[in-house]
């Protein structure tokens, strides 16, 4: 039996990619100002991957607030909460409560204090993501992160209802009455002692 052995080059592997910058967190912080509010600005992640996207948060916050040592969350937003993660040569750990608002994270430092953030979902469109966050971080306001989120809510789906109606009255859908519209009159004196 005859073993032929082909001498080739050795084969070259192709260099393993550059691992990418971490891009930055996506954050907005309340001006320091005496009005205390219910925030102190809003963050914008890009996934449900707490392990992930604290890291680049931590590192963001680390100037204008110092180490980060603790964070707590609302388990219903977070599919895996890691008990800790690593940032930056430090641990940073990580806790959950029910109680908490599940569009709140709130961040602790030993030297510094705490904050609150409001956490914009990360599937929010861009422009619903730009309001909420010039909302969460206007100084000494009283709207907590439920608040902004169902306002929002409510802002997003105004429009499709509109749509939907006018949608009906176009296609030959009508009022069942007349009450509707009666309801849409101003109610209040015409003249002296006449109501409408």
């Amino acid at each position: 039996m005859t073993v032929i052995l082909e001498r080739t080059a050795p084969a070259t592997r192709p260099a393993p990619p550059a691992a990418a910058p971490p891009r930055p967190a996506r954050l907005v912080l309340t001006p320091k100002t005496t009005l205390a509010g219910q925030l102190d600005g809003a963050w914008w992640p890009r996934s449900r991957d707490l392990a992930a996207e604290l890291p680049a948060l931590v590192a963001a916050l680390a100037e204008p607030w110092g180490r980060i040592t603790r964070v707590t969350v609302n388990p219903t937003r977070w599919p895996v909460i890691p008990h800790k993660v690593l940032v930056a040569g430090h641990t940073l750990h990580v806790g959950w409560f029910t109680e908490q608002a599940p569009d709140k994270l709130i961040l602790f430092s030993y030297t510094v204090g705490r904050w609150d953030l409001l956490v914009v979902p990360p599937q929010t469109a861009p422009a619903s993501a730009a309001r909420l966050m010039a909302a969460a971080a206007v100084p000494g306001s009283v709207l907590t992160s439920r608040a902004l989120i169902a306002a929002e809510a409510v802002i997003g789906r105004i429009p499709d209802l509109r749509n939907r109606e006018d949608a009906w009255e176009s296609e030959g859908g009508a009022r069942a009455s007349d009450i509707g519209s009666l309801a849409r009159l101003p109610v209040g004196p015409l003249s002296a002692g006449a109501w409408w």
